[in-house]
C-alpha cells in the first residue's frame, strides 16, 4: 500500500458500487462525509483532501477556499448550479458531472410523468380503490399518440426524450438555440427557434435545458399564456426555470391542464407552496434522474472522473469548465 496515498472525500449517501471503485485502489485513501454535517467539520476534512464528490451538498467559494490540496471537483450527476464554478477556474481546478450515466433515467422521468398526466393515473386509482365506477368518464383521458411535444433543451436528456417518444409517434418540436438546425432534424425534431409559437402548437412541453442566468424565468406567466389550456408542462430539468407563482395562477384556473414537477425553486419545497396540493400536478422529491441502476452509474463515474484528475489524465469530455484544460 503506498505511503503517500491521495485523500478522496466521497459522501455517505454514493450507491456503494462507486465506493466499491474507490477502495479498490489501494494509493486512495477514503473519507466520508455526510450531506448535512455541520460547516466546519466538513472544511476541516476539506483542508486534506485531493478530490471530492459532490451529491447533494452545495459547494461555495469559501469551501474552496479551505481546501488547499484540491485537485478535482466531481458531482454524482449532471448539475451544478450549486458549485462556484468560477472559484474552481481560478484555482484551475476541473469540475466533472457524470456525463451520460443518468440521462436515460430522467428521460423516462419525464416520459412517466407525461403518461400518468394523459391516462389521469391520480384519478383512475382513486376510482377502483374508491368504488366510483360510474365516474370513470368524468375524468377523461388523452393518447400520447398523434400529439405534439415541445422539448427545450437539446442535449444528452433532451436527445433521448425524443428517440423515446418518436417511437411513441408524436410530432416532435426541439427548441434549443445552440444546436443547429439540422442536428435536430436528424434526430428526427422539427427546429421551433421561437419559443412562443411553438408553446402554442404543443400538447406537451417538457424542459431539459440548464439552469443559466439566461433560462431562470424562462417559463413565465407571458408564456404558459401562449400554451393550449389541454397542454401540459413538465419540469426534470431545475426549479426555478418555470415561474412558480405564475404555474399555480396558470393550474389553478384551469388556464393550463396539468403539469409534472421534479424540481422546485427551494427544495424541500416551503410550507406556503402550494403547487402539490393541486389535483392536476404530480410532482417528486428531485428524483427523476435517480433510481438504484442510475445511482451505481453515477458513483463509478464520479468515481472515475476525479480519478482521472489525480492520475494525470482528466477525462476532459465530463469537465464543464474547460478553461482549465489549457
Amino acid at each position: 500500500m503506498s505511503a503517500n496515498r491521495k485523500k478522496l472525500m466521497l459522501p455517505a449517501a454514493m450507491s456503494q458500487a462507486g465506493w466499491d471503485a474507490a477502495e479498490a485502489r489501494d494509493d486512495i485513501q477514503t473519507l466520508r462525509f455526510d450531506d448535512l454535517m455541520p460547516e466546519a467539520a466538513f472544511r476541516a476534512m476539506l483542508a486534506e483532501a485531493d478530490a471530492i464528490l459532490l451529491w447533494g451538498r452545495a459547494f461555495s467559494a469559501a469551501d474552496i477556499a479551505a481546501a488547499p490540496l484540491l485537485k478535482a471537483v466531481a458531482r454524482i450527476g449532471v448539475g451544478y448550479d450549486a458549485v462556484d464554478v468560477a472559484a474552481l477556474s481560478a484555482r484551475n481546478i476541473p469540475l466533472l458531472i457524470a456525463g451520460t450515466a443518468n440521462s436515460m433515467t430522467v428521460a423516462e422521468h419525464a416520459i412517466y410523468f407525461m403518461m400518468h398526466l394523459a391516462k389521469r393515473g391520480f384519478d383512475q386509482h382513486a376510482f377502483v380503490r374508491d368504488g366510483k365506477w360510474r365516474e370513470k368518464f368524468d375524468a377523461p383521458i388523452v393518447d400520447l399518440y398523434g400529439k405534439t411535444v415541445l422539448i427545450i433543451g437539446f442535449g444528452k436528456i433532451g436527445t433521448r426524450v425524443a428517440a423515446r417518444l418518436e417511437a411513441m409517434e408524436m410530432t416532435i418540436l426541439v427548441h434549443d438555440p445552440y444546436v443547429a438546425p439540422d442536428a435536430i432534424r436528424a434526430r428526427g425534431g422539427i427546429p421551433a427557434p421561437d419559443l412562443e409559437a411553438a408553446l402554442a402548437r404543443a400538447d406537451f412541453v417538457t424542459i431539459h435545458c440548464p439552469k443559466t442566468p439566461g433560462t431562470i424565468g424562462l417559463i413565465n406567466a407571458a408564456r404558459l399564456a401562449c400554451m393550449k389550456k389541454t397542454a401540459f408542462l413538465i419540469n426534470t430539468a431545475r426549479g426555478g426555470i418555470i415561474d412558480e407563482p405564475a404555474l399555480y395562477a396558470a393550474l389553478a384556473s384551469g388556464a393550463l391542464a396539468g403539469a409534472g414537477l421534479d424540481v422546485f425553486v427551494h427544495e424541500p419545497i416551503e410550507p406556503e407552496n402550494r403547487l402539490p396540493h393541486l389535483p392536476n400536478v404530480i410532482t417528486a422529491p428531485h428524483m427523476a434522474g435517480v433510481t438504484l441502476e442510475s445511482k451505481d452509474r453515477m458513483g463509478v463515474t464520479a468515481v472515475r472522473n476525479a480519478l482521472s484528475v489525480l492520475d494525470g489524465r482528466t477525462n476532459s469530455e465530463n469537465v464543464i469548465n474547460k478553461d482549465v484544460l489549457a
